[in-house]
């Protein structure tokens, strides 16, 4: 004879007796269970992966739309931190939703790709553990420096320091970028083309106005001048 909601108590039985199992049976410590790890141990930092075929090869491997992204800082050619793009404005850790990004500005500036003073972030992390992949901090950022990795593969045995990617760790040349996300970077890099474009040209177009102003102020003043002398 069942009993009224016996399947219930007992589905509840079951998870309470893996939730306990979770904490003290050695073969239910580790939720995810890799054949290539290395003498039975868990990826000790980001970056070790598994070799062989059809695993997660490299940084370079491209994933589907469907796989949970992380952020990543671009830098241009060059050193890291002398083309990095983000200027440590905050914009994308005021936006982001669960606050996941945690920002220091620097205290002196240093000359960026185009050798323009800029601050820098001094420091600059992401905790993925908390991270939902929303790509806001994508959207909202004004300089093009942060954009989603694909690289997807982020266990680690420590579930509070190993999660906190720093500065350096985010840190991807837009190279990089490029053999990741070839359409995405390419149809990036030129509206970044365009924009500094349209910049220049606004900045010639004023100079250019300023010139003809000083020159048609020239101008008068010597007309000035020459109509003062015919009246003496």
């Amino acid at each position: 004879m069942s009993i009224l909601g016996g399947g219930i108590f007992k589905g509840m039985g079951v998870t309470l007796r893996n939730f306990v199992g979770s904490y003290f049976r050695k073969e239910r410590l580790t939720t995810n269970d890799y054949s290539w790890r290395p003498e039975n141990k868990l990826p000790q930092s980001i970056g070790d992966y598994p070799k062989e075929e059809g695993e997660q090869l490299s940084d370079t491997t491209t994933v589907n739309h469907y796989s949970r992204n992380f952020p990543m800082l671009l830098h241009d050619t060059g050193e890291p931190m002398d083309t990095i793009r983000c200027v440590a404005c905050r914009i994308c850790e005021r936006e982001c939703p669960p606050q996941c990004i945690y920002i220091e500005k620097s205290t002196e500036k240093k000359e960026d790709a185009d050798g323009k003073p800029q601050f820098y972030p001094a420091k600059f992390d992401i905790d993925v553990s908390v991270c939902m992949s929303c790509q806001i901090c994508v959207e909202v950022c004004p300089f093009d420096a942060i954009v989603m990795n694909s690289q997807f593969e982020l266990s680690t045995p420590d579930r509070f320091g190993g999660l906190l990617v720093r500065r350096d760790d985010l840190l991807k040349s837009n190279d990089y970028y490029h053999k990741i996300h070839p359409q995405e970077a390419a149809s990036r890099d030129q509206k970044m083309a365009d924009e500094k474009a349209a910049k220049e040209a606004k900045k010639k177009a004023a100079a250019e106005k300023v010139k003809a102003a000083a020159e048609a102020k020239a101008a008068a003043a010597e007309a000035a001048n020459e109509s003062k002398k015919d009246t003496e």
